[in-house]
């Protein structure tokens, strides 16, 4: 259980590192860089990002490894873009189409834990 009652769910620092392909010492790094990034913690302190966090982690990479930004750099164009000063329709649409991969991410996950479950059983 989460804060107030509620349960928190999400991306544990494994999947975030196997969907994005950044390594959990990075994601760590970005997070203390970038206080926009910092996910939710568990009971037992494990991180748990959510789409929106995952999402702002794709735009990083792509402004660190591709545009050739600063951690510093991409956090201030992400914060103009969050602003709507910098947005674009494209920025939208992709952020759509991620939302939608992690979805069928999430339910082959699913599938794939019942399969295993009826295997074993």
């Amino acid at each position: 259980m989460g804060r107030a009652g509620k349960t928190v769910t999400g991306f544990s620092i494994g999947e975030v590192e196997k969907i994005t392909g950044i390594r959990a010492h990075v994601l760590r790094y970005w997070e203390q860089e970038q206080p926009f990034l910092r996910p939710q913690k568990d009971t037992q302190g494990r991180r748990l990002y959510t789409d929106h966090h995952l999402d702002l982690i794709f735009r990083m990479k792509y402004l660190v490894e591709v545009r050739k930004f600063t951690v510093e750099g991409a956090g201030q164009q992400l914060l103009t873009d969050l602003s709507g000063k910098g947005g674009s329709k494209r920025i939208t649409e992709l952020s759509h189409i991620r939302s939608e991969l992690l979805n069928v991410y999430r339910l082959l996950q699913e599938n794939k834990n019942a399969f295993k479950a009826a295997s074993e059983a």
